[in-house]
Formats: structure tokens, C-alpha cells, sequence
């Protein structure tokens, strides 16, 4: 038997053969066992989104700060009240005196004022959002509330000259100031937790287009003693321009109008309480309309307990989404006892 030698034409094809079966090896090897990441230093870090305001912003898991803001005329134009994320506004006495209460998370003006006390009804809608209360003093109803430590709050009848501070040219009681920096720092000495992880309100960048019957370009309550607002609806913007008094509202800190991308009428009852003092429901559920985009949406509104969420559903019971932006929500509760 003769040995067959392998001219250099086959030679040459069974390398070639070899070769490839060996790289196909190789590639099916390098897949199989391995992932290539390829990284751009450059590429931009997506934000996290606040859940209340549905805004990205740096802070959007840390806590909340809940404000207590005067309404008076003589405190006029508040400072830092068109930087906050969230605004409740209620009447608090008989003759329908209003008070403010501004939650921040992702902005942080430079200045907060003018501050005031807190009220009983504002605490749940604080403890629904996660915040950190700061207040100057209180009603005794709530004072009793937050020294039974229900929730974190700052003092500033405590830490009046250090956290907060009085500022000249502006009356009394209507002088009390502060910064969230001088807040925070103060909530981090008390051992405040620092971070949330509040459930977030639905928000969407996609609303249907206006029509006759849902077509409203402003919202207005009519609050006696000169705290009627409106809100005026801005295309341009997609906002709500606030006026107070038949006046603009602006921002003492910025100078610019206070707008709001979502106002919401949370219609509930109040009760006379004693003297200036009055008790508002700002816990179970009740008939809400929310303005956004310039059209009206009917609502249901529901808070089950002090600590629950304040939320927004339709008929069906299924969240309404909001445009991302400062919420503002009127609490709309007629007194439903006379005063004796």
C-alpha cells in the first residue's frame, strides 16, 4: 500500500479549513463566555424624577421640607413660594384667613419666609408626603401633636436666631425667615432621616386636546378678606399664572409670577371651633376638579389616614396622571356650623 502524499494545492485547502474551524471556535467562545461594554465618559447621567412634582432634579430622593407660609397682605410677595413643588392652601380662622403650607424637594430658594404657625389640619397632608414640618410655634391642638413627636418638625420658637431669624423692614409676625439649607442642617442635628422613598403621584408629558366641554382657562375661589386667588392658564407656558387680591402674585425671591402646572380644588368642610380657630377635614375622601392644560377634569380625592398619600382618581377609581410641575391644591371647605 502506498502512502498518498497531499500535493501543495490540498495542502493549501486543508490549512484554510483548519483555520476556519478554529476561528469560528474562537467567536463562538469570545459570545458565549464574555459581554463587551463599551463606556462613553461623556455620555449624561440620567436624573431621578421627584415624586411629587414628577420634575428630575438632583434631590429627588431626599426628603421633603413642608413650610408654613403666611397669607396676609402685609406678608406680601412670600419668598420662595414659586420654587416649591407642592403648595396646600386652606382657610384657618371663621372669616376665611388663609395659610400656606410649601413642600420643597427639588428647588431650594435662597430665602423662606414669611413663616408662620402651624395648624392641626396642615399635619396629615405634611406626614403624606414624607416631610420634615417647619413651623413658627402653633395652635395648641398641633403643638400638642408635634411634641407627641407624630412627625419630624423644626421649631423656630426653638431655634429662633440660629435656624431661623427675624428680618428687618417687615412687620410683625410676619418677620420670621429661613433657608431649607439652615432647615436641613438643623433636621440632620435632630436626627432626622434624610432620604424617602415617598410613592409618587403619575405624572405624564401627554395630555388629550382641549374641547368644548372641558375647555377652562381659569380657576378661581372666591376666599373673603382679600385671599380670593385665580389662576390663569398660559399656553405658551402650559402653566397657571396665580393673582391674589385681583393682584399677580410673584416670588419676593426670583421676582417672577408664581405659576403652577396642576391646580387642583379639593372640596371638603369645616367646623367652628372657638374664637379664630376653625377645623378642617384634610383626611378621608370627597370631590375634587383638577385644572391642567387648560382643560377641567373632574376628580375624586382620597387620604384614608394622616399618613396615607392625598390622591387623585377617576370614577373608575384609577389615578389621574398629572403634568409634570408645581401642584397646588385649594382646599375649598366651606364651614358647615355657624359661628354662635
Amino acid at each position: 500500500m502506498k502512502l498518498r502524499i497531499p500535493t501543495l494545492d490540498t495542502a493549501v485547502w486543508i490549512a484554510v479549513a483548519v483555520a476556519l474551524v478554529v476561528g469560528l471556535f474562537l467567536i463562538r467562545w469570545i459570545f458565549s463566555s464574555s459581554t463587551v461594554t463599551v463606556t462613553n465618559e461623556h455620555a449624561e447621567t440620567a436624573q431621578a424624577v421627584s415624586p411629587l412634582s414628577g420634575i428630575p432634579c438632583g434631590g429627588a430622593t431626599r426628603r421633603p421640607i413642608a413650610v408654613m407660609l403666611s397669607s396676609d397682605p402685609e406678608a406680601r410677595p412670600l419668598s420662595g413660594v414659586g420654587q416649591a413643588d407642592m403648595v396646600f392652601e386652606m382657610p384657618v380662622t371663621p372669616n376665611g384667613i388663609t395659610r400656606l403650607m410649601a413642600v420643597y424637594q427639588c428647588q431650594d430658594p435662597k430665602e423662606l419666609g414669611s413663616i408662620r404657625s402651624a395648624r392641626l389640619d396642615f399635619i396629615p397632608l405634611a406626614q403624606g408626603v414624607d416631610a420634615i414640618l417647619a413651623h413658627w410655634g402653633g395652635e395648641q391642638a398641633a403643638l400638642a401633636e408635634l411634641d407627641a413627636h407624630v412627625m419630624d418638625n423644626v421649631d423656630a420658637l426653638k431655634y429662633e436666631g440660629t435656624t431661623f431669624y427675624r428680618k428687618n423692614g417687615v412687620p410683625a409676625p410676619h418677620d420670621g425667615f429661613s433657608t431649607l439649607s439652615l432647615i436641613r442642617t438643623r433636621a440632620d442635628e435632630l436626627g432626622y432621616r434624610a432620604s424617602t422613598s415617598l410613592a409618587a403621584y403619575v405624572h405624564t408629558t401627554s395630555t388629550p386636546d382641549r374641547n368644548l366641554g372641558d375647555a377652562a382657562d381659569t380657576v378661581t375661589v372666591a376666599w373673603p378678606q382679600g385671599m380670593d386667588v385665580s389662576f390663569t392658564y398660559d399656553a405658551d407656558s402650559n402653566s397657571y399664572v396665580r393673582s391674589r387680591g385681583g393682584t399677580p402674585e410673584v416670588d419676593a425671591t426670583t421676582g417672577a409670577r408664581v405659576r403652577a402646572s396642576v391646580v387642583i380644588d379639593m372640596r371638603t368642610d369645616a367646623s367652628f371651633l372657638r374664637d379664630q380657630y376653625i377645623r378642617v377635614r384634610t383626611t378621608g375622601e370627597g370631590v375634587a376638579t383638577i385644572w391642567q392644560g387648560g382643560r377641567r377634569i373632574n376628580a375624586l380625592w382620597k387620604k384614608p389616614s394622616a399618613t396615607d398619600m392625598l390622591s387623585f382618581t377617576d370614577g373608575d377609581g384609577q389615578p389621574i396622571a398629572l403634568v409634570p410641575g408645581t401642584i397646588w391644591v385649594l382646599v375649598d371647605a366651606p364651614l358647615s356650623e355657624a359661628q354662635p
